[in-house]
């Protein structure tokens, strides 16, 4: 959610965000897992297997970063190109919090470093190509650091709960 209290403050003090090395992907999976297996965020397969998983978190992103307070991983997101050729100036990013972590501006930090990250790295736009549109705290979220909603698809996203729901496409010029 987003920064409104003390205990944000208290986090930006104390949480670490660097590049995830692969071994950390035994540490991120009990993240990840969880939160692909409820199918209401992401549009990946629930029951992807772990190894598939490590594939799409770890090896297909140009970079991938952990969130963490005193070595325990609160949080990862990976930051790559959305398109290549005349595209490869925007990019992409996915974040994930851990359940414990939720509302303690862990997904914050983690954007505002991914865009900072996506500048150095020369990217001009970052894009989210999927945000389901009963996400409503991302949804928040991102506008609230800037993220426009630049196209709705309809009923693009099996919500497992709500069933078709929209899904959104929104984007930041970051320079």
């Amino acid at each position: 959610m987003m920064p409104s209290n003390n205990k944000t403050t208290d986090t930006r003090t104390t949480v670490k965000i660097r590049q995830a090395e692969s071994t950390d992907f035994e540490a991120i999976w009990p993240i990840f897992h969880p939160i692909v297996s409820a199918g209401t965020t992401y549009a990946f397969d629930r029951h992807m297997e772990k190894e598939d998983a490590r594939s799409v978190w770890m090896d297909v992103p140009q970079r991938t970063y952990v969130a963490e307070i005193s070595g325990v991983p609160l949080g990862t997101y990976y930051l790559k190109a959305n398109q290549g050729g005349p595209g490869k100036h925007v990019c992409n990013c996915g974040y994930m919090v851990a359940p414990a972590a939720r509302g303690k501006g862990i997904a914050t930090l983690m954007c505002q470093h991914s865009q900072t990250e996506a500048l150095s790295l020369g990217y001009q736009a970052m894009q989210f190509n999927f945000v389901a549109a009963t996400n409503t705290g991302a949804i928040k979220l991102w506008e609230f650091l800037g993220y426009k909603i630049v196209g709705t698809l309809p009923r693009a996203f099996n919500h497992p709960d709500k069933g078709f729901v929209d899904a959104h496409v929104m984007y930041k010029w970051l320079r």
